[in-house]
């Protein structure tokens, strides 16, 4: 029998996150209690916001469903390993859709991991070599999730970085967010020995280090990071002006458009065009344009829509040839 109350309904919990319904008396024989323990049992794991829903009959059911808010999970080891490698092989890479929040969570589950799963996710992942990789330097996972750790304890971090010419500096800042473009990730940060904004790449960032004073955030000047980081870029030597028309309305393409890139503007209800400064590779900025899925044309820059054309052209000849 469970006579440990937390420790039963922590069992119980387990119990019900597995997809399907569980009667009264089998809960109350796996648990070792009775079932009236069993009916207060669930009415804990209610009030601290586990939709438990209960079916009527001769033996009754509990099943954990759908509810208005998130309460947390209780996972066995291995789900705690698959979950650990697959946002650490997404964090590894830029990719859109594995953005700051996909870090954070890698960042709490990787803090209460005990020392036995934190190996076997590390043995796994240097087994394993991914199909494909990002577009962008690789990242170590470890580097995101000290940084997304610190960002969201609002914890001043301390870190090595490299600039693009070589040089090497140490920077203490005041990190604020962490943001993919899809093809790389930039932190966002106030560097307190410049006293000034300042966005980094953090493939060039290296040893970063808590160093676990706590700071009151400061205001952007944008209120936005993407668009702070946008604006960064527009600055720096290897920008580029974009402009893209799109035959479809602005709010379709914004939707599907990446945040740092910016709001397209409106021409009528069924086309718009998309201005901003880009930096990077021309090449994957031509595969991006086409992974949205919609008619545009390239208006700039010229040698944009020259990869555009080739890259058109090398698809129509592939799709010949199969």
């Amino acid at each position: 029998m469970t006579t440990d109350t937390p420790a039963r309904l922590l069992t119980l919990l387990s119990l019900l996150q597995t997809p399907r319904e569980w009667p009264g008396g089998e809960l109350a024989g796996r648990l070792g209690v009775s079932r009236r323990t069993v009916r207060r049992d669930i009415e804990r794991l209610r009030e601290i916001g586990y939709p438990v829903q209960a079916t009527k009959g001769a033996d009754g059911g509990y099943r954990l469903v759908a509810g208005t808010a998130m309460p947390p999970l209780v996972l066995d080891d291995e789900e705690a390993v698959a979950i650990a490698v697959g946002l650490r092989a997404g964090a590894g890479h830029a990719v859109e859709g594995v953005d700051e929040a996909s870090v954070r969570a890698l960042a709490k589950l990787e803090q209460v991991l005990p020392s036995r799963l934190r190996h076997r996710v590390a043995t796994l992942q240097a087994a394993v070599t991914p199909l494909t990789h990002g577009d962008g330097p690789g990242i170590a996972p470890e580097t995101l999730t000290v940084m997304a750790s610190t960002v969201a304890g609002r914890e001043r971090l301390r870190f090595a970085y490299r600039a693009g010419d070589g040089t090497g500096t140490r920077r203490l800042t005041e990190p604020y967010r962490l943001v993919s473009t899809g093809q790389r990730w930039y932190l966002v940060a106030y560097d307190l020995d410049r006293d000034d904004w300042r966005t980094f790449r953090v493939d060039r960032v290296s040893e970063p280090f808590a160093t676990g004073a706590r700071f009151t955030p400061r205001e952007l000047p944008t209120g936005n990071a993407a668009e702070y980081l946008r604006r960064s870029m527009q600055r720096r030597n290897d920008s580029y002006e974009l402009v893209v028309a799109f035959a479809a309305p602005a709010e379709t393409v914004a939707a599907r458009l990446p945040g740092w890139l910016g709001p397209p503007e409106a021409v009528d209800d069924g086309s718009c065009v998309l201005r901003t400064t880009v930096s990077g590779s021309m090449e994957w900025m031509a595969v991006r344009l086409a992974m949205l899925g919609l008619d545009f044309r390239v208006r700039e820059p010229e040698e944009l829509v020259r990869r555009v054309r080739d890259l058109g052209q090398r698809m129509v000849r592939a799709a010949e040839a199969g």
